[in-house]
Order: structure tokens, then C-alpha cells, then sequence
């Protein structure tokens, strides 16, 4: 093909992208930015632990942990979200917004720690094990 006749076509082909405030439509099964829901989580850090792009930070502190979320780092994997055990993270189905500035979209929780769950007190009828039998040996 002659390149004046493939730049002729390209020109006559009007533009092919979407002016800024449209989006195109995100196709099923499209993971976005994690979603964090502080009263489901129980501070385990797993999340951080399975992000390999280090955008989850997760600090420990007395009584409190401060769960951080970087979307500039993030690769929308859903490792994180995957490895919750408590469904405290989601991602959205959504393309994510435009941002101009590092870490304008970084969000930072700080929970306070819940409680460990108290184990239920032994019943002792139930701890009680039968006789054990006298094992019988092979044939005699």
C-alpha cells in the first residue's frame, strides 16, 4: 500500500478516541479500585501480604491498625480482595476516576481493634470420653 493512500485513509477516518468526560463501557468481570469496608475487617493483613504492587499498607498499633489504599500503585489484580477472609474488601465494576496528583486518590483507615471472640466454656458432660476398650489382638 502506498503511504500517501494509508495516510489519505487514516485522515478521511475521523477520530477514533472519546472526548474526556466519556468513558467507554467497562466489559463484564472488570475489577476497579478496592473498595474497604472497616467494620467487616479483622486486622489480619493478609491483604497486604498478597499485594505484590504494594499499594494495601497496613500499620499495627496499640489497641487500633491503620489500613492504607494507594489506586496509582494498584494493578487491579484482586489478589487482596481474593485473600479476605471477611469480605472486607471489594473491587468496583467501574473505570476509575482521572487524577492529576500522586496520591489524591489514596484513602487511609484507622479501626480500632475488635475484641478476640471469648471460647465457649467446656461442657463437661461432653469433654467425658468413653472406657476405652482393651484392644484384642490379630487371630490366636
Amino acid at each position: 500500500m502506498n503511504i500517501l493512500t494509508m495516510l489519505w485513509n487514516n485522515l478521511r477516518g475521523g477520530s477514533r478516541t472519546m472526548l474526556f468526560p466519556e468513558r467507554p463501557k467497562m466489559s463484564k468481570g472488570y475489577r476497579g479500585l478496592v473498595r474497604f469496608d472497616p467494620a467487616l475487617c479483622s486486622g489480619c493483613a493478609i491483604c497486604k501480604m498478597r499485594c505484590t504492587a504494594r499499594a494495601i499498607d497496613f500499620k499495627s498499633g496499640k489497641g487500633t491498625f491503620t489500613w492504607s489504599y494507594d489506586p496509582g500503585q494498584c494493578t487491579f489484580c484482586g489478589r487482596c480482595v481474593e485473600g479476605c477472609k471477611t469480605h472486607a474488601l471489594s473491587q468496583d465494576a467501574e473505570c476509575p476516576p482521572v487524577y492529576l496528583t500522586i496520591g489524591e486518590l489514596k484513602k487511609s483507615y484507622t479501626v480500632a481493634r475488635k475484641p478476640a471472640p471469648k471460647p465457649a466454656p467446656a461442657d463437661p458432660v461432653a469433654s467425658a470420653s468413653p472406657a476405652a476398650e482393651p484392644a484384642t489382638g490379630g487371630a490366636q
